[in-house]
């Protein structure tokens, strides 16, 4: 039973980074699975419970972000360097599967919509909290911040027009260092 759960997982994992969510199906998740649709259901009662266990099984196959270890750094410029550093490796490593999950952001069940919503607000969170300044200031940091750490601006920069990490983080970190001037 639990070798069957496991290929149920591992099936809808490969689906959700090669065609991605809103295109898989139960399905095809049973035929690749080798199981039959009703296996699926008495396994993942919904689209929820299914997606939380592949969401888990990938993400235990990665090599996750450390906020916590960006918020031992008091400095704010290498704070947020080595935060963005680790973010846009993740990014990086994840790239494909992190495509097709963003990508269809909107058909997620919204408990894993929220977890993606959480992890951007502590990254922003972390990453802007030791600037200071007026509350305008903070505003704009905040916002700088928040296209730094945002997937789709890690993807533009790098997978579309060829920076490397390194380059991309240095080039975010400028761009939130004028915001903080």
């Amino acid at each position: 039973m639990d070798q069957t759960r496991q290929r149920i997982v591992e099936a809808a994992a490969h689906l959700h980074g090669t065609v991605g969510p809103a295109a898989t199906t139960i399905v095809a998740i049973a035929e690749l699975a080798q199981v039959t649709r009703l296996t699926v259901y008495r396994h993942f009662p919904d689209e929820a419970a299914l997606f939380a266990a592949c969401s888990a099984h990938w993400a235990s196959s990665q090599r996750l972000p450390d906020p916590g270890a960006w918020a031992r750094t008091s400095d704010p410029a290498e704070r947020l360097r080595s935060g963005l550093a680790d973010l846009y490796r993740f990014y990086r490593e994840g790239s494909a599967m992190l495509a097709n999950i963003y990508r269809d952001l909107a058909v997620l069940p919204e408990a894993q919509q929220r977890i993606l919503r959480e992890q951007g607000e502590t990254a922003c969170r972390i990453l802007a909290g030791p600037f200071g300044g007026a509350d305008r200031q903070r505003r704009r940091v905040r916002a700088a911040v928040g296209h730094a750490v945002a997937f789709w601006t890690w993807y533009s920069l790098c997978a579309e027009q060829g920076l490397s990490d390194n380059e991309a983080v240095h080039l975010m970190t400028a761009v939130v260092l004028a915001a903080a001037d």
